[in-house]
């Protein structure tokens, strides 16, 4: 599990962290359908988490986690390990990048973007491959017996995130839908933390499901369904502890003008009715950095902890230390510092094959957050 601070700030990220090329090429041919070796394959993920584990403690990172490595995504995995999603794909509207053709088809042409699958539900949603999970939290197990961290956590895709990936084509209504969801997936959030790790739920329909999945709807609208996969959520996750609890929002992670992205004073109120002790969400971007003095006058609940993303996730600059001790400062003077852990805007790997951010200089970037946070540290714990 991972403690809350007391004597210094914390380092985390998001999730998702580079993949070794011949993982990316073995990844890719099972998405595409070619027979791959499933035993080749669950041995070289584990290879993978284990050298990711170790490379993240090198960092000085100190909530790690497996890197999200065995995943094709951090949303559309749930197809290979759910029935029930046999449909067509799923198309979506960008609000933002369709101001900008240009950049659309740049974003959408990514390699790892452009190969995933988003089959709709077009039948009843049940466990399919339930040793998948069992085999994620066994990997990143064996690979912390060798590492020094202060706790771990893993990754799944929240209910309300798998609902904006994949169409509904099969239950009569979105609440019946969700509900399906989230039974099914609550085998895979108390696997994760019947092994003592931090479960965190990715949550982007919080935030981008507004300029994606409601970019034709209303404020009221769009509200009204996100306290829907909260409330759905929470349902899920009613037999983990609070303090095993964190969730990601974030407005899409990609390089894009992000000019519809709903401010976050006007999703936090939803956001702390989260069951979650944790929440994590993007603060480095120039979209959303400013959105620190939210906190000056919105109250964080108590025994609530912030993860700001102090470095950024689609950006090859490596933020100086001195800057991320600057952004972590101005939220422990608003919240108080036990309240704050340092984290990432999102992940380095969100699709296989992701490559915004050159892979050695992710590790570089997690070094000065690292770094960053001791200086903080300094200053705070004196």
């Amino acid at each position: 599990m991972a403690p809350r601070s007391t004597e210094r700030f914390l380092t985390t990220h998001t999730g998702s962290l580079p993949r070794p090329d011949d993982l990316i090429r073995m990844m890719y041919a099972k998405e595409e359908g070619v027979p791959v070796d499933p035993e080749a394959l669950a041995m070289r993920v584990r290879r993978a988490v284990a050298d990711v584990v170790q490379k993240q403690a090198e960092a000085g990172i100190d909530v790690i986690n497996d890197g999200e490595l065995s995943k094709p995504s951090y949303a559309t995995y749930i197809k290979d390990r759910l029935a029930g999603f046999g449909g067509t794909g799923n198309t979506f509207v960008y609000k933002d990048l369709a101001d900008f053709p240009k950049l659309q088809q740049r974003v959408f042409g990514d390699p790892g973007r452009s190969r995933r699958k988003t089959p709709a539900c077009n039948a009843p949603i049940s466990v399919r491959d339930p040793q998948a999970a069992v085999a994620d939290v066994d990997n990143l197990k064996s690979a912390l017996g060798a590492a020094k961290a202060a706790g771990g956590f893993m990754s799944a895709a929240s209910p309300g995130v798998i609902a904006v990936f994949f169409r509904n084509d099969h239950y009569p209504g979105q609440e019946a839908y969700l509900h399906a969801v989230a039974d099914a997936m609550r085998a895979e959030y108390e696997a994760v933390a019947q092994a003592g790790f931090v479960l965190q739920l990715d949550c982007p329909d919080l935030a981008m499901g507004r300029h994606i999945q409601f970019h034709d709807a209303d404020l009221k609208t769009f509200r009204q369904a996100a306290a829907l996969n909260i409330e759905v959520m929470n349902h899920a996750t009613a037999n983990i502890p609070a303090e095993q609890l964190r969730i990601h929002v974030c407005w899409g992670n990609y390089e894009g003008p992000h000019h519809y992205d709903v401010p976050l004073a006007e999703v936090i109120d939803l956001v702390f009715r989260a069951r979650a002790t944790y929440i994590s969400f993007e603060a480095a971007n120039p979209r959303h950095a400013h959105e620190w003095t939210l906190f000056e006058t919105v109250k964080l609940p108590e025994g609530k902890v912030l993860i700001p993303g102090v470095i950024e996730s689609k950006s090859n600059f490596i933020e100086h230390p001195e800057l991320i001790a600057q952004r972590i400062g101005r939220y422990a003077k608003l919240v108080g510092r036990e309240n704050v852990m340092a984290g990432s805007d999102c992940g380095y790997g969100t699709w296989v094959g992701q490559a915004a951010v050159d892979a050695d200089v992710v590790w570089a970037k997690l070094a000065a957050l690292a770094e960053g946070a001791r200086i903080a540290s300094k200053q705070f714990w004196k």
